[in-house]
């Protein structure tokens, strides 16, 4: 084992290299090109044994990483933000295929406007598509994510491709002291794929998953495929303690952090989750009882594990990095249905969203969040949603927004008589 520096990307496409993919289909899109930049000098260096194509779009690279998934190939590749979706036709494609292979998502918010910053909205378009999704906080966990996730993948009791999602800039360009496993301890972890499991055979032609279908045997498969998720919770526990007996780390459904006694928990996943586990510590030095709860597997949803692990916690702060623009977050939503079945007292749940294209989440903020949410816990009752976001940042954006008008104004993009009504009567505080 090799301990070094190494950004989130470095350390995605050394997931790949130790998982020995054989092909790799790509399509550069910031912030994820460094990782094919990394696999594709391994592969002219004669480092890594493996083919690498660049295709002309996204679409088209997944729809060549399921094929050859489909024929026994160990397939990786890597997408971002905007590439994901333009790319998503063929990400439920696969996913019906049954094609096991692993894409890394460098999530990155979507447009519009533009940003090259970080958000979830991106991967999270994803997770009704078939695919099942890991996400990771640290460059370490990025590179033991994807080794895990091809053995979740490869089992005969999943066959479904996986995403792992770590955050763009925050971890794709940030060095952190990643542990490189030994090339053989990583083999022995994850042997090659079974030959005799591939769909296709140049001597046995057939054709998968293309005939148009009633309603009756639609839903028969699309509900195996959903089974098949299910089965990857069980899988997914013993594939991480197999990985935590030679490798000597463990990734569980989800990172708890001091919530055995804890009254007030953040509910969280991301690199963000990294300032709140310093915010626990903090509150904790002053007195709070706080945690951290961090999913890792949101698909499958480990819907009974969580609820367990928030048995006894009296407030659950939820800090979505997304919006379901009309609903709300996305995290928060999906712990209240996981929630819903309990005949306990349930945590009152409040819902803060934060980390939009990028923005900071501050340490005050993590304090604001606790004070609220204990708030709610005392009274039984939570607030509104809000969105993180502080008075400094709105005065700018009206001063923003006045310039705007007054440009426009100028070019008489605003007839005079509702210049007047176009101008904001007065500031809120999100």
């Amino acid at each position: 084992m090799t301990r070094t520096l190494l950004t989130g990307n470095a350390a995605a496409a050394w997931g790949a290299r130790l998982a020995r993919a054989e092909y790799v289909p790509a399509f550069p899109i910031t912030p994820q090109t460094e990782i094919i930049e990394k696999l594709g000098g391994w592969i002219d260096a004669g480092e890594m044994d493996g083919r690498m194509v660049t295709l002309e779009s996204e679409h088209s690279m997944i729809t060549a990483a399921g094929a050859a998934a489909a024929a026994g190939v160990r397939v990786f590749s890597a997408t971002s933000s905007q590439g994901l979706l333009y790319g998503m036709e063929m990400i439920y494609t696969v996913a019906g295929w049954r094609a096991p292979f692993v894409l890394v998502n460098v999530s990155r918010g979507l447009a519009t406007p533009l940003t090259l910053e970080s958000d979830h909205n991106d991967v999270l378009a994803a997770r009704d598509s078939g695919f099942l999704q890991i996400h990771c906080s640290t460059c370490q966990e990025v590179l033991d994510s994807v080794l895990i996730a091809y053995r979740l993948a490869e089992d005969a009791r999943v066959r479904l491709p996986v995403i792992v999602n770590l955050d763009g800039f925050y971890l794709s360009f940030t060095r952190e002291p990643v542990a490189i496993p030994d090339p053989e301890t990583a083999r022995r972890f994850l042997p090659p794929p079974d030959p005799e499991r591939a769909h296709f055979r140049a001597s046995r032609p057939i054709s998968q998953a293309v005939a148009v279908l009633g309603g009756g045997p639609y839903s028969y498969f699309r509900y195996e495929i959903h089974r098949a998720a299910q089965n990857a919770l069980s899988v997914y526990g013993e594939v991480a303690d197999a990985f935590a007996a030679a490798f000597g780390r463990s990734h569980g459904l989800f990172e708890s952090y001091r919530t055995d006694d804890a009254e007030i928990v953040f509910f969280m996943m991301g690199s963000f989750a990294t300032k709140a586990k310093a915010a626990v510590d903090c509150l904790r030095a002053d007195g709070w009882s706080a945690g951290l709860l961090r999913p890792r597997l949101l698909r499958p949803y480990p819907d009974a594990e969580i609820a367990a692990a928030l048995a006894g916690t009296r407030g659950v702060a939820v800090v979505d990095q997304n919006l379901s623009i009309g609903k709300g977050g996305v995290l928060y939503t999906e712990l209240a249905s996981a929630l819903a079945a309990r005949r306990d007292a349930s945590p009152v749940l409040v819902s803060f969203i934060g980390g939009l294209g990028g923005r900071d989440i501050g340490a005050e903020e993590f304090f604001e969040m606790a004070a609220v949410t204990r708030k709610a816990a005392q009274e039984g009752r939570a607030p509104e949603p809000r969105l993180l976001y502080t008075a400094t940042e709105l005065r700018e954006m009206r001063k923003l927004q006045s310039i705007a008008l007054r440009e426009r104004h100028q070019i008489g993009e605003i007839p005079p008589a509702r210049r007047a009504s176009a101008r904001p009567e007065r500031e809120e505080r999100p």
